[in-house]
């Protein structure tokens, strides 16, 4: 599962970054605690609504975390559709219309898993790339009408088995996709993308414990990716 993440970039810098050729000119504030229904950014590719477009351009975009199906009666289904698992996205009636060509990019500087603990507790464990750089998770978009004619654009991330290098913190993690694919995932002529769904690696990732106050959805900022300080050495994971 992932149920967490943070998405600091600024937008311009995630322009450049997934070289966007549309952009939504919307602001997103830096969220170091990412949840369901909150607002994200999301890369995708879409046929411009302008005279004489007629090729899709990648787009950055806001959307809701949380798909809702474009049948569903009320939006709400979508805090339980956060994530979509790669063994089922391709079949599950929620999710296959928007597999088959509603594929997106979702930014983010790494996410959160919570690893069990002998007291039983759960210990928050931060998860990103070593370098620095940005995690491109694997998504899917879907448009809903509200009552009023209203559209909105929700999403989910697509989650897969872990390796054991990040299994022992939890058995699930977002998938990945490589920017040399970013392409291919993002093109809506791809009807058939069930050869994309390739499990990423963990190669390249780090974790390392953190604040449990990342738990509450109303804490944020920077200090909630800090590594523990009483944690000795971050946990390498290659």
């Amino acid at each position: 599962m992932c149920g967490r993440y943070a998405s600091a970039r600024k937008r311009h810098e995630l322009l450049e970054e997934f070289e966007v050729e549309l952009d939504s000119e919307e602001e997103l504030a830096p969220d170091y605690n990412v949840a369901p229904t909150k607002n994200v950014y999301a890369v995708m590719s879409r046929v411009p609504h302008v005279e004489g477009a007629t090729r899709p351009v990648r787009q950055l975009r806001v959307v809701r975390w949380g798909l809702v199906p474009s049948w569903a009666k009320d939006p709400s289904i979508g805090s339980r559709m956060i994530n979509a698992r790669i063994e089922t996205v391709a079949e599950k009636p929620a999710f296959r219309k928007a597999f088959a060509t509603r594929r997106c990019l979702l930014p983010a500087d790494g996410y959160y898993e919570w690893m069990p603990t002998d007291d039983k507790r759960k210990q928050p464990f931060f998860i990103h790339p070593e370098d620095g750089g940005v995690l491109a998770m694997a998504g899917l978009y879907e448009f809903w009408k509200d009552p009023e004619g209203e559209w909105i654009c929700t999403c989910t991330v697509i989650t897969q088995d872990a390796e054991d290098r990040l299994g022992h913190i939890h058995d699930r993690m977002p998938m990945l996709i490589a920017r040399d694919k970013w392409a291919e995932w993002l093109d809506p002529a791809v009807s058939d993308a069930s050869e994309l769904l390739v499990p990423a690696t963990s190669a390249g990732l780090v974790a390392y414990p953190v604040d449990p106050a990342v738990g509450n959805v109303r804490n944020n900022g920077e200090r909630l990716i800090a590594p523990l300080q009483d944690s000795g050495d971050t946990d390498q994971l290659f």
